[in-house]
């Protein structure tokens, strides 16, 4: 399938999670389409770009390692995404990379996420964090800038002053996640 083919296909995409979870595997049994799914998405204008970011996002969710040799086209434009819709199983991609990068259990992730990768994502959160952005990248960014700021030490100060100076006018989904955060940072 070409390029032009599977923008077509995500027309029938929509906000279900049989439909997405559908596509997700078809992109995990053919990854020649994951290249592709990124072009689609990074088409920010494009009505058609948050399906490829819901996608992508549950192909991640199901298999985080098949992004990797896609890090870098990943990492490079996600910043350019603008449309809300597609903002947030952007960032949840990045909440995904982190917490297997910092987790546990061992994965490819450890290897693959290079400096240039986290550095990427840092700016992107801390993007997501200072504009006008809906609550739920907001909340993927502070999850992934707490993880990062295990490594990078500048990113911690950071995420407190922004925390503390946007609680009061955030919504209750984002004091709660921010409530959360201030209690690891302080532990």
């Amino acid at each position: 399938m070409n390029t032009d083919a599977l923008y077509q296909e995500l027309n029938y995409v929509n906000h279900s999670r049989e439909k997405r979870l559908y596509y997700a595997q078809m992109l995990l049994s053919d990854t020649s389409l994951i290249p592709k799914t990124l072009d689609i998405l990074f088409r920010v204008d494009d009505k058609i770009s948050p399906r490829a970011a819901w996608i992508l996002e549950f192909m991640c969710k199901e298999n985080l390692e098949a992004l990797i040799p896609y890090l870098d086209q990943f990492t490079q434009n996600m910043g350019l995404v603008h449309l809300d819709s597609a903002e947030r199983p952007v960032a949840k991609i990045c909440e995904y990379l982190a917490k297997a990068y910092y987790g546990k259990p061992p994965s490819e992730i450890k290897k693959a996420l290079l400096p240039r990768h986290r550095e990427k994502i840092i700016e992107a959160c801390f993007d997501w964090l200072i504009k006008d952005a809906k609550v739920a990248p907001k909340a993927y960014a502070m999850t992934s800038l707490f993880l990062f700021g295990k490594e990078y030490d500048w990113v911690y100060p950071e995420l407190m002053t922004i925390l503390e100076r946007d609680f009061t006018s955030q919504s209750a989904a984002f004091k709660a996640r921010a409530k959360q955060i201030f209690k690891k940072l302080k532990k």
